[in-house]
């Protein structure tokens, strides 16, 4: 006689049943052209099995057929690629023009409108991984937490919290920490390890007593946190690899016509260690903002681009662009009509010496929005600085999660990675500014953008357009 199975059984059959069948998140992405990161020959009519959020395999129609219990979504006529990293982004900051305006007007929603708004424009085009470097500790733990639970959609966010810096300038001293003395430097890197930050970023390296300085990279790395740094004043470059900082931002010196001798032979000495020294020496040389800023003048039209209005609520939208209204008359920005005829032999000395370049913007200054950024980075490294387009791609995917000793999880398409992954119609290695366009966005398995559309059911309410 077959056992008697009660009402309550079978509801908790047809639970397990269900779940097994639907709980799961199985899609094919299907038909396009794969260029998974690593900078091999892209792949023809790929398909790529996806289970929740991550690569299940790799190949092509004709070597990897989708089972049956995978959605299928076609990536034909495509370009598919790794979610991009945007290697120097300011969440805090929007595109407003007047600092001393912005920061004690907004640091008390920063938390809820700025960071939140920042990171929803990156992810929506196409950056599905982040390093935001400098903002206060609070606000910036809590939006990566957020981002973590999935409470707010956005880039995965590694922090940085205050620069440290020999001494803050006035009226920043909540997102800047000055430390004077070895015991101030080692306290101040601890408590930003212990709140979870995944860098340290230092600046005015060459301002602060030498073994202040070497005491801030040394409690660093004794806390697993690499150190980023500026390299605006040659200085600034020569204490930074004497202490051992491992990634230098912008391009610097000014309306220097190049880098002095005794800098770039520093260089080559120092990439020339390799894994002896940690590994590469790494730059963000952040050129496009510079490289285009006469141009947005003589044509302001993207400044009116409403892609960055996403998240934001109207008055600070108004505020931005009334602050914007005359981009050729910014103080912020009068040295860069000077700076820009120096940047292709600053690059070209950078390439030469070495270094890996990693895709970064200062993404949030003035004109520069979140959903713009990266995409006129790569453009301006292909189309003007003649950078091949497969490197610069693979510095916005592969080299960053290298970077971050994180390439066993991202930065490429490959199996065992995270599912975090962009399409774009055409070919992006011939055209690259197709980047400027993003029509898919997967991360994590789940899909915020496809056919150019944002997937809003997949976004909260307080990062859509108000």
């Amino acid at each position: 006689m077959p056992p008697k199975i009660v009402t309550g059984t079978l509801s908790f059959i047809f639970l397990l049943l269900t779940t097994s069948v639907f709980a799961s998140n199985k899609i094919a992405l299907v038909g396009g052209r794969l260029i998974d990161g690593y900078g091999a020959r892209p792949i023809a009519n790929s398909v790529i099995l996806i289970d929740d959020d991550i690569i299940q395999a790799v190949g092509n129609q004709d070597s990897l057929p989708v089972p049956s219990d995978y959605k299928v979504v076609s990536t034909e006529g495509m370009d598919v690629l790794p979610g991009l990293w945007e290697s120097h982004a300011h969440l805090m900051l929007n595109g407003h023009a007047n600092y001393a305006h912005w920061h004690p007007t907004y640091k008390d929603r920063l938390a809820d409108e700025i960071m939140p708004a920042s990171a929803i424009q990156l992810l929506l085009a196409g950056i599905t991984s982040t390093r935001d470097l400098g903002a206060p500790l609070a606000p910036s733990i809590a939006v990566k937490n957020k981002i973590l639970s999935g409470e707010l959609a956005g880039p995965r966010l590694y922090v940085t919290g205050p620069f440290i810096q020999a001494e803050p300038y006035p009226g920043t001293e909540n997102y800047r920490w000055g430390v004077k003395t070895v015991k101030e430097a080692k306290q101040k890197v601890k408590q930003l390890a212990n709140a979870g930050v995944d860098l340290i970023k230092f600046v005015d390296q060459d301002k602060v007593p030498l073994d202040v300085a070497q005491a801030v990279v040394d409690e660093a790395h004794a806390n697993g946190l690499k150190v980023i740094g500026h390299s605006h004043r040659p200085d600034e470059i020569r204490v930074g690899l004497k202490i051992g900082i491992d990634n230098f931002e912008h391009t610097g010196l000014t309306t220097a016509p190049a880098y002095p001798d005794d800098i770039v032979d520093l260089l080559v000495e120092r990439t020339a260690t390799g894994r002896v020294a940690g590994g590469p020496l790494f730059w963000t040389p952040t050129v496009e903002g510079l490289f285009q800023y006469d141009l947005t003048v003589d044509n302001p039209e993207r400044l009116d681009d409403t892609c960055w209005h996403r998240g934001l609520q109207p008055d600070t939208i108004a505020d931005i662009k009334a602050s914007l209204a005359s981009p050729g008359k910014l103080g912020y920005m009068q040295l860069t009509p000077l700076r820009k005829p120096t940047l292709k032999r600053k690059i070209a000395q950078l390439r030469e010496s070495g270094v890996v370049f990693l895709v970064g913007t200062d993404s949030g200054i003035p004109t520069k929005f979140h959903c713009q950024s990266t995409w006129n980075e790569i453009a301006v490294w292909v189309n003007e600085m003649k950078i091949p387009a497969m490197d610069a791609i693979r510095a916005a995917t592969y080299w960053p999660s290298v970077f971050m000793g994180l390439q066993d999880k991202v930065g490429t398409v490959s199996e065992g990675k995270w599912a975090d992954i962009i399409a774009v119609k055409g070919d992006v290695l011939r055209y690259v500014n197709k980047l400027s366009d993003v029509d898919f966005v997967m991360k994590g398995g789940v899909i915020y953008k496809q056919n150019g559309q944002v997937v809003e059911d997949e976004i909260p309410i307080s990062q859509q357009v108000h």
